[in-house]
């Protein structure tokens, strides 16, 4: 059986054509998407012995920087092309 998971081969080709002077940010979590820099990338062995290699958050306060861009979870199918319309305010006890 053939592997899905994306090799570092394959992450290099795609990085490869990005702007290499970007920063690098880590999606996580489709049903509550926030966006992470990226610190460090450590290589271990599995338990079968293949090598594996760990994309991580750091440690710093600012690691987490905020909900990801609608934009970003669209292009991920994690969110739908169209946002929910904006709430009206609501109405206080006097019915003002």
């Amino acid at each position: 059986m053939e592997s899905t998971e994306m090799t570092v081969g394959d992450l290099i080709d795609r990085l490869s054509a990005c702007d290499h002077s970007a920063p690098v940010r880590h999606a996580m979590n489709p049903f509550f998407a926030m966006a992470h820099r990226l610190e460090q990338v450590v290589q271990v062995a599995d338990e079968t012995g293949q090598a594996v290699v760990y994309l991580a958050e750091g440690w710093s306060e600012d690691t987490q920087l905020g909900h990801l861009p609608h934009e970003v979870a669209v292009q991920l199918a994690w969110q739908a092309p169209v946002q929910a319309p904006p709430r009206r305010p609501r109405r206080t006890a006097g019915g003002k």
